[in-house]
């Protein structure tokens, strides 16, 4: 079963640049972070130093072009920084990449290689189809906070993934929540690349295919379909 992926009409007007390639596979094999996905992290941090050539990861023209659409929908970039971004300065610092579990670490290698944003979320925790809106300020978003479940409301107007029961990732794509995260139970992946101009399309699509290849290494057997880019241009 397909999931439905939408983009609102706000949303397109705010970032008529922006592109998503979306990648579902199902019957995948999930598990806690391995010698080959550290690999895979370690390689990924290279390939993004080679791309960057001394700069910082907010100088890069993609990561510019995040931060205007931060900013044109009221957040601050530099606070609440895009997922490609953070992860980035984080490959370059002395921390290194975080290690999560299998799946999440093969999107992380690829958003940093790539240098472009990638969401996972599991398809089997997902209520009904997910939607790209500006939110209204009333929609909930359960997250975890002090170790302790708590529900926070975006700001009016900021832009979010969502289902039928609520928000999926705030500030587009700053903080995943964690009803639908990737879990070491996950077998069905929803996995969401997302670009803005000056980014070429054949760049984020070439990065997605490179993902479902790694999906199929490490889950043999495994449906995966890489769907047609859908852009707002």
């Amino acid at each position: 079963m397909t999931l439905t992926l939408t983009v609102s009409d706000d949303v397109r007007a705010l970032a008529p640049g922006f592109t998503h390639v979306a990648v579902e596979a199902h019957g995948l094999v999930n598990g806690p972070s391995s010698e080959a996905g550290s690999a895979l992290l370690d390689d990924a941090a290279r390939r993004l130093a080679v791309r960057l050539n001394g700069r910082p990861p907010h100088e890069d023209p993609h990561m510019a072009a995040w931060r205007e659409t931060y900013t044109a929908f009221g957040s601050k970039p530099s606070r609440t920084r895009n997922s490609a971004e953070a992860l980035a300065k984080r490959a370059l610092s002395g921390a290194g990449l975080p290690r999560i579990n299998l799946l999440v670490d093969l999107y992380n290698a690829i958003s940093v290689a790539h240098l472009i944003p990638v969401g996972g979320e599991d398809v089997d925790r997902i209520e009904g189809g997910m939607r790209l809106i500006r939110a209204t300020g009333e929609e909930d978003f359960v997250t975890v906070a002090g170790g302790e479940e708590t529900v926070e409301h975006p700001d009016a107007g900021e832009v979010v993934w969502r289902d039928d029961a609520g928000v999926t990732c705030r500030r587009w794509n700053w903080r995943q929540g964690p009803r639908t995260r990737l879990t070491e139970r996950t077998t069905s992946g929803i996995f969401l690349l997302e670009s803005l101009a000056p980014m070429p399309v054949a760049e984020v699509t070439a990065a997605a295919a490179e993902l479902a290849e790694l999906l199929a290494k490490f889950s043999p057997g495994a449906d995966i379909a890489v769907r047609a880019p859908e852009s707002s241009a």
